[in-house]
């Protein structure tokens, strides 16, 4: 489990293609306190170290982890990516409860810079998404906890502080690009209760 506070960013050094999925070997800004067998979020994607060294570690994608996620799509040598590393007992949640488990793909329709003020951005989700997404909800987008400003059919606007574009990934996004996007799993669990007697 996650809180949707980036630590900072990842890049793919290199990719292992495979029968049922890839080996992607990541390149960290700031490796720390990594082991064999932990679970780290990339880019919203709970995934688990298989071998690491200086500042570099291993994951395995399966082939599901690249049909439902926008890895199946834009994985490349030099992808800029978002990390996180699971929560403690006891940590602060700054964020939200982020489980790492993808829901949809959003694509970048609309970015505004304000300059010293961070950036607007407009992201269109999929359709079946928008239940779980009211005006001033949490989601995770590309792993980062954020507020929802608005909704307009089905799009939602979100802004992004100075700090978040400091140390995630953002920067590196254009009009077009695509996010992995999870919704509130507290939303999503009081939607599926309510559907029961």
């Amino acid at each position: 489990m996650f809180s949707g506070i980036i630590e900072g960013r990842c890049r793919v050094r290199e990719i292992k293609e495979g029968k049922r999925g890839v080996r992607v070997l990541f390149e960290f800004e700031n490796l720390r306190e990594f082991y064999v067998g932990q679970s780290i979020s990339i880019d919203g994607v709970c995934l688990t170290v298989e071998d690491f060294r200086d500042n570099l570690a291993e994951f395995f994608l399966s082939d599901e982890t690249l049909r439902v996620t926008k890895f199946g799509r834009v994985l490349a040598e030099g992808y800029v990516c978002n990390f996180e590393r699971a929560l403690k007992v006891g940590d602060r949640i700054d964020g939200h409860f982020v489980l790492g488990h993808v829901d949809g793909v959003g694509e970048i329709t609309e970015i505004l810079d304000f300059g010293e003020e961070g950036w607007g951005i407009k992201v269109k989700i999929p359709k079946e998404l928008l239940k779980f997404a009211p005006r001033k909800g949490s989601i995770a987008l590309d792993g980062t906890s954020l507020t929802i400003n608005s909704v307009e059919g089905d799009e939602i606007r979100i802004r992004l502080i100075p700090q978040t574009l400091r140390i995630t990934a953002f920067p590196y996004r254009r009009v077009g690009d695509l996010l992995n996007v999870e919704v509130d799993v507290l939303a999503r669990y009081v939607h599926n209760l309510l559907k029961f007697p």
